[in-house]
């Protein structure tokens, strides 16, 4: 039953990985949906940074709460807020709605993996995690893979909103499968105590009011809308705006009483006491200015086109609001007595070493979302996404038999060799990918690399999730799971600016080289041959790109080693810190 449960966290976490990517395809209709062109695609950018805001800023104190609640409990609460952000995300009609859909889905989203992580933990002893956490590697990179596959699919049928209401239906089931059987594996006296307890029915009909009146508010049937009677409903009382109507200001009404019925009977539909108590114990202070520092960081790096800037043109301002809430923070952990990251939590090498080495891999992996698509428009694919996307696809298959094979060799060789390795193997698929030219996709040997580098990357992803678990005490499982995702996500925004910059220079400096257009463009052939050194200029834009991410892998493996030495991860392993599982 353990693995039951296991195994529905795991797909819950593979499911979300999905709808990160799944966003790609659908981003034109969302954008067109609520009225912006799409020759401006920079005015979309919150579609997509609201749900990487959500995923990284409230990763840590969620991660915090799955050790001070409890798994389960989160794993169930993260799903219904997955559920819930897309629920938003379906009926949206405008951009703040859309985003603050796709907000409560990054915060869902991204409490699955250190809940899940940590559930790992739980139930195998540090000698065994290998496996079980490379299987959850592997499973949610194989949701990056369906992710596009499952759009795809989706838009040939029906229209974007269609994706998140498939969202919607899948996180309430597995939000449900996992509470059955968490009561299973508690026994007959969590059974009886589910079973005896009885249901808040005021709450459900407060719930279904809401749902009720802020569908209608969302959507305004147009049927409705044209009914002389109906259509009063939808008249603003007061100014302007759909929530001054007469259902709007139902809705908001439905909703303050269900907070205050949730906050004040005793046994409420949803426990807000329980979990507002969970997050002042999780150091809500502390969590706050932590996000604020994550999120400063998420927006000066997300926000920005980066084809032309390392960070958005308030990057400056994101990135001062980011280091004045973390000097904050320090002086905050040094005062509480109960603070967000308990004292010594990551004192321990392996334990911050694996952040470390989490962030490098970030910065290494993001090259390989963002630019091998970006080589193959250039050259083989450029009037196909889809198939420039097929040749990404390439790497993200190895990417989850590399995360399976590398928690298999954590059981008998040390973290920092295997997650070395892996890196290696990155460092020498990127150097490969650096030396192709305008034909090398037409070729299978490209093939190669990106099954090298895909390989590669697995490798390391169970290792530094083993090395932190190994190395940590079990109270703070869930907060140190948490700090890993999120040193890999901050890597990824940092290097994918910063290795855009390097690859930009080299761009300018080919251009540089090139004539003028109109004064090659005087006949079809020499305006061909200028868009062929064009061409070939994106190329060694991309080449540079590849070799920096190649750099970040070697950085990676050389931190792996010297940081992650001694995790007590392997079979035969007596290192030097005892592990505890509950």
């Amino acid at each position: 039953m353990n693995r039951l449960l296991l195994s529905l966290a795991a797909v819950a976490v593979a499911f979300a990985a999905a709808d990160t990517y799944v966003v790609v395809l659908a981003l034109p209709d969302m954008m067109a949906s609520v009225g912006i062109p799409i020759d401006q695609l920079q005015r979309a950018a919150p579609i997509v940074s609201g749900f990487l805001l959500g995923y990284v800023a409230m990763l840590p104190m969620i991660g915090r709460i799955a050790d001070l609640r409890g798994r389960v409990p989160v794993l169930v609460a993260a799903l219904v807020l997955f559920a819930l952000g897309s629920l938003v995300t379906t009926v949206a009609y405008d951009l703040p709605s859309m985003v603050g859909g796709r907000f409560l889905q990054g915060v869902g989203g991204g409490a699955l993996v250190p809940a899940t992580l940590a559930l790992v933990a739980d139930l195998y002893p540090a000698e065994r995690r290998g496996v079980p956490l490379g299987v959850v590697s592997a499973v949610q990179e194989i949701g990056s893979v369906l992710g596009p596959l499952l759009g795809a699919v989706v838009l040939s049928v029906a229209d974007w909103r269609a994706i998140f209401a498939l969202n919607l239906a899948v996180g309430l089931v597995l939000a449900a499968a996992i509470r059955v059987a968490a009561i299973r594996v508690g026994g007959r006296a969590a059974s009886e105590a589910s079973v005896s307890r009885p249901p808040d029915l005021v709450g459900v009909a407060l719930l279904l009011v809401v749902l009720a009146a802020g569908g209608l508010t969302f959507l305004q049937p147009p049927p409705l809308m044209r009914d002389l009677t109906w259509g009063q409903l939808f008249i603003p009382l007061v100014g302007d705006g759909r929530w001054t109507t007469a259902t709007g200001l139902v809705t908001l009404a439905a909703v303050v009483a269900f907070l205050a019925r949730c906050l004040t009977t005793a046994r409420p539909l949803v426990d807000l006491r329980g979990w507002v108590g969970a997050a002042r114990e999780a150091d809500l202070a502390g969590s706050l200015l932590l996000g604020l520092a994550l999120a400063g960081i998420v927006l000066a790096f997300a926000t920005a086109d980066p084809r032309v800037q390392v960070f958005s043109d308030q990057g400056l301002w994101y990135l001062l609001g980011a280091a004045v809430a973390t000097a904050a923070l320090l002086v905050h952990l040094r005062r509480a007595s109960d603070p967000l990251v308990p004292r010594g939590a990551l004192r321990r090498t392996p334990a911050w070493g694996s952040v470390l080495v989490s962030f490098f891999v970030g910065a290494a992996l993001i090259a390989a979302l963002v630019d091998i698509p970006v080589f193959a428009r250039t050259t083989t694919y450029p009037d196909s996404q889809l198939l420039a996307a097929l040749v990404l696809v390439r790497f993200l298959v190895a990417l989850p038999v590399g995360a399976v094979v590398g928690g298999w060799l954590t059981r008998s060789l040390p973290a920092g060799v295997v997650t070395a390795a892996g890196m290696v193997l990155a460092a020498a698929g990127f150097v490969w990918m650096s030396t192709w030219g305008l034909a090398a996709l037409e070729s299978w040997t490209a093939t190669l690399p990106l099954v090298i580098g895909g390989l590669g990357f697995g490798l390391a992803l169970a290792p530094v999730n083993a090395a932190v678990l190994a190395t940590t005490d079990a109270a703070v499982h869930g907060l140190a799971s948490a700090f890993v995702v999120v040193a890999r996500m901050v890597g990824m925004l940092v290097g994918i600016s910063a290795l855009t910059t390097l690859g930009l220079r080299q761009y300018y400096a080919e251009q540089a080289d090139l004539p003028r257009v109109q004064d090659v463009c005087d006949g079809a052939s020499r305006c061909d041959r200028f868009t062929l050194l064009l061409r070939e200029a994106g190329i060694a834009q991309e080449q540079v790109v590849f070799l920096g991410a190649a750099g970040c892998a070697v950085v990676a493996a050389v931190l792996a080693v010297v940081l992650l030495r001694g995790a007590p991860t392997r079979s035969a392993n007596v290192g030097p810190w005892p592990t505890s599982t509950t």
